[in-house]
């Protein structure tokens, strides 16, 4: 019996061990080296993974002589996935779609397979998870029955290939890349040689057939795309399908794109039919806002390029526990006992003995520092018992000083707020200068955290 070898791979972060560990050390989790077979290469053949994308020997040129072609995108006619896209689909690209279980990532795709058929491009939906009956099943539902649209159900990465090679077509949807097996790949399918090299295979195919390529992928519990890391550095664009399962709306989120802005977002509504686009995604957040009660305010986020305004809720109660407790959903945790800590040292409120509760309404997830000084009037505002101006608008990053600091592309958020009817626009003293104001709204620049609560408050 021949001999072979044998290594052990983290199935969380791809680290390679001789032998078998209980917890690994690239990334301290438990239980998750998995033994896989080493195959060495036939002598005088030359494995299909060692392949480059070009079918010839590549030559240095310089980069002068270089011809750019200006290559059309494929129009998806849904202007919200144009957007994180960049634009539209780019012919040769490998894009990577996660999300939760029942998200809509599958119906988003097959919606999009839909429409870049009826445009007149051959497009192939694989599918490793559903037979061919019951795609269509799916495909009636949302009203896919182009002609020029094809399903196969395979999970063999040559087979897959062949079939392509055969259809040729424009875009190749593949739902998922965790079922794809290579065959000359012992592991099982799902496992990180198994990602790894289907997606490096498929990352060649797009390349030197000029196929664009989307393929599907599952989440692990902390909402990270599974397979190794590396998956995400060799395709092109990583978009996240994000959402509460008790909420209509969904929110794709580019975190990478080698072919538009990062960090755009598009945002859908699942409704009976498949999904549809929210083209003003301010005025749907800001849609069941009360009027007059503490602990609200409105503030202006940038998404990528576009600004969104949503609304921001704080609930401050006195605590009934040793240690106050302190929730967020939609913002982060830290940054919250930072500006509560700010409101205490710098303001004067005391807050050590309150619950603190801060949600952003619609179930949309902000990152940027410009929250802060919205997070701010809401938690003085709902301590306070003192309600805030609803027409106003606040935007401004708050330091541990207590100062307000200036935040980047200011005059598209108070376009924004204009274009909503609100009637005043807080904002950093160092943004209030240099631009001229829209007509019809009072912008009002603030040096402090307390100045602004004066402002907001009245004192």
């Amino acid at each position: 019996m021949a001999k072979y070898k044998s290594k052990y791979v983290c199935q969380e972060c791809g680290y390679e061990s001789p032998k078998w560990m209980g917890k690994c050390p690239g990334c301290n989790s438990w239980n998750t080296l998995v033994e896989e077979i080493v195959e060495k290469p036939k002598a005088g053949t030359v494995g299909a993974r060692h392949g480059g994308f070009s079918a010839g020997s590549s030559k240095m040129v310089s980069i002068t002589t270089i011809v750019g072609e200006d290559e059309p995108r494929l129009d998806t006619n849904m202007s919200e996935l144009n957007r994180v896209l960049g634009g539209g689909v780019v012919p040769g690209s490998l894009v990577l779609v996660g999300g939760d279980p029942g998200i809509g990532k599958s119906t988003l795709l097959l919606q999009t397979s839909q429409e870049l058929a009826g445009n007149g491009h051959t497009v192939l939906y694989i599918s490793g998870e559903e037979s061919a009956k019951q795609i269509k099943l799916r495909a009636e539902r949302l009203g896919a029955n182009s002609s020029q649209l094809y399903v196969l159900a395979e999970t063999d990465l040559f087979l897959l290939e062949q079939q392509i090679s055969q259809l040729n077509p424009a875009v190749v949807i593949m739902d998922s890349i965790q079922t794809i097996f290579h065959p000359d790949v012992t592991s099982a399918p799902g496992s990180v040689a198994q990602v790894r090299e289907c997606t490096a295979h498929l990352m060649r195919l797009a390349k030197t057939k000029d196929i664009a390529i989307m393929i599907v992928g599952h989440v692990t519990k902390q909402g990270a795309i599974a397979g190794p890391r590396l998956l995400e550095h060799m395709v092109d664009s990583v978009l996240y399908f994000e959402g509460e399962r008790h909420n209509t709306y969904r929110i794709l989120r580019a975190v990478k794109n080698r072919f538009g802005s990062t960090n755009e977002i598009g945002i859908f509504e699942m409704a009976e039919k498949g999904l549809a686009e929210v083209t003003n995604p301010s005025e749907m957040f800001l849609s069941e806002r009360s009027l007059g009660v503490a602990g609200s305010t409105v503030v202006a986020s940038m998404e990528g390029t576009r600004p969104v305004l949503v609304e921001m809720q704080a609930l401050v109660t006195p605590t009934g526990f040793a240690t106050p407790r302190r929730m967020a959903t939609g913002v982060d945790h830290n940054r919250i006992a930072m500006i509560m800590a700010v409101l205490e040292k710098r303001v004067g409120l005391l807050l050590q003995n309150q619950d603190a509760y801060v949600n952003v309404a619609g179930g949309v997830r902000l990152d940027e520092p410009a929250i802060d000084l919205a997070v701010a009037v809401s938690l003085a505002s709902s301590f306070r018992d003192k309600q805030t101006n609803p027409y106003d608008v606040v935007i401004g990053e708050v330091g541990l000083t207590g100062e307000v600091r200036g935040v980047s592309r200011i005059e598209q958020r108070v376009k924004e707020a204009q274009k909503l009817g609100f009637k005043r626009v807080i904002i950093p003293a160092k943004n209030s200068t240099g631009w001229e104001y829209p007509v019809g709204i009072e912008i009002v620049g603030v040096h402090t955290v307390s100045e602004a609560l004066r402002e907001t408050l009245g004192g």
